[in-house]
């Protein structure tokens, strides 16, 4: 049997977690049409009877952080290249022109001395298409792929190539020790990124980046019930009233999203108790 893990790199919102909740057939990383969503590496299980694919979906690497909150991200996501990666997914998005941010990565890819793919995703868009700028990138790598991550198009050769990479070595995770296929996730932090996938989803451009999710209790009320208890912190009080809405619409819409989903994750019924609160110094709290 094979197995091994593999990083998924590239800019912001080029389809990463879009592929690796297709390839494991469930939600394990949030996803949104605004770029950095993800705000640290995912690890997520593959198995099939080849053996095991830890796929780690990395926040996407900005040319320059700006802020505090940017520039932890950017130093998780870079440090990677120093772990134990045995594959490497360099995911590009042809409707995007290059530019100095994609450049930044390419550099860092040109570095690495293990397995690397080329990915080029969103196959499903014709139009724009700027994909004349990467051709030459098959001339620096050795595999190729053309996929459609939103349609899981192709997505099974990709696969096929990965297992061709990979040691072989007996199964490096016990399935049933994980909230699976989620392997660095425990429930309160699931909830709270699906809560915070919501949040980008219903608000202006500005406001998920000053956002977060705490999760402060979760309680087995009976065999079908779920209470949850969670808050929305945001840094500012303009952002607060932004979230909450006019009557109290916003955040209704938020948590009734997030309720369903909880629910069907689940299959019990959840009570979700949410609110906002504004905490200025939350992103000092991140590791």
């Amino acid at each position: 049997m094979k197995a091994g893990t593999v990083a998924l790199i590239g800019r912001p919102n080029v389809g990463k977690s879009t592929l690796v909740n297709n390839i494991v057939g469930q939600k394990v990383a949030i996803t949104s049409p605004k770029p950095q969503t993800t705000r640290f590496p995912i690890n997520a299980l593959f198995e099939d009877e080849r053996g095991q694919i830890i796929f780690v979906d990395t926040p996407g690497i900005f040319n320059k952080a700006k802020d505090p909150l940017a520039k932890k991200i950017n130093k998780k996501t870079l440090s990677m290249f120093n772990d134990e990666i045995d594959v490497f997914l360099y995911i590009v998005d042809h409707t995007r022109r290059r530019d100095f941010e994609e450049a930044k990565i390419l550099g860092l890819m040109r570095k690495v001395n293990k397995p690397k793919i080329l990915v080029v995703n969103k196959i499903e868009i014709k139009d724009p298409t700027f994909l004349p700028q990467y051709e030459f990138l098959k001339d620096e790598f050795k595999d190729f792929f053309y996929i459609s991550a939103l349609n899981s198009k192709h997505i099974k050769p990709l696969l096929d190539k990965i297992f061709e990479y990979l040691p072989e070595r007996e199964k490096i995770i016990n399935k049933d020790e994980y909230v699976y296929p989620a392997l660095n996730m425990d429930s309160k932090t699931f909830i709270s990124e699906l809560i915070r996938e919501k949040v980008f989803l219903r608000t202006r451009k500005e406001v998920p980046y000053t956002t977060t999710v705490v999760i402060d209790e979760i309680t087995e009320r009976n065999k079908q019930l779920t209470y949850i208890k969670a808050r929305v912190l945001t840094t500012d009080d303009r952002y607060k009233k932004i979230l909450i809405g006019k009557n109290g619409r916003r955040i209704k819409e938020i948590g009734s999203m997030a309720r369903r989903e909880l629910e069907l994750a689940t299959s019990k019924k959840i009570y979700l108790d949410l609110h906002v609160e504004t905490d200025k110094h939350w992103v000092n709290t991140l590791t």
